[in-house]
């Protein structure tokens, strides 16, 4: 069984929360603080960790920031609307995803689910959406059983993606990943690499169902379309 903590200051959020993975299947702990959530995971192993943005002590990005010094562990964000820079420094910090508050229950537990199949997805040489499988050992892409031919950067960004399937990753995070560095490339450089990768794989580019774009903070592979 998956093991989740989830940190919030908010009784009635906690309890929503630890409700929905229960009934999912997960075993949850919870913390009302990020320092309480810090000690936690250093005395035990979890599998996601679910934290609210605003805490008191220890907020949601420096939760976020100690966690990623010793650990690869999945982290999914609590926000709310009007934090958009706020999601992108804490997915630059390394969270994987975000729910925005009010969230539904269905929307929360989907995203966990997402997060937690990610390793085992990451495991796998080959992958698969839709018409597309993709060989990453070998570095090629078929649709239907035919050819495609992406340019080494159209590779790297779909490699990209495909490692953290239904998470978002900020215009930063994929300039860092697939260029190396954020300098001397535009956020215009990559979604130009974006489209020509979308007309290549999706069955309407103008109407992406597997690459979708978040508004102001980057983009999330859906395999499931």
């Amino acid at each position: 069984m998956t093991r989740v903590l989830v940190a919030d200051d908010e009784a009635a959020i906690r309890k929503v929360v630890r409700d929905a993975l229960e009934k999912a299947g997960h075993e949850v702990e919870t913390a009302i603080d990020g320092e309480e959530a810090g000690d936690l995971l250093d005395g035990g192993h979890f599998d996601l960790l679910v934290t609210d943005l605003n805490m008191p002590k220890v907020n949601g990005l420096e939760l976020v920031r100690k966690v990623r010094q010793t650990s690869a562990m999945p982290i999914l964000v609590l926000t709310v609307r009007q934090e958009e820079r706020e999601k992108v420094r804490l997915l630059d910090a390394g969270a994987d995803d975000y729910v925005t508050k009010p969230f539904g229950v269905a929307e929360l537990v989907a995203r966990a689910r997402a997060l937690l199949r990610r390793g085992s997805a990451e495991s796998l040489p080959l992958a698969s959406f839709g018409e597309i499988e993709v060989d990453r050992g070998a570095r090629a892409v078929f649709r239907s059983g035919k050819s495609i031919h992406l340019t080494p950067t159209e590779f790297s960004l779909l490699l990209a993606l495909l490692s953290k399937p239904g998470a978002v990753w900020t215009h930063r995070q994929l300039l860092a990943t697939v260029w190396g560095s954020t300098a001397g490339v535009s956020n215009d450089t990559l979604r130009v690499h974006m489209g020509t990768l979308r007309r290549k794989l999706e069955p309407d580019p103008d109407r992406p169902r597997y690459i979708r774009t978040e508004p102001w903070v980057g983009y999330r592979f859906s395999p499931e379309g």
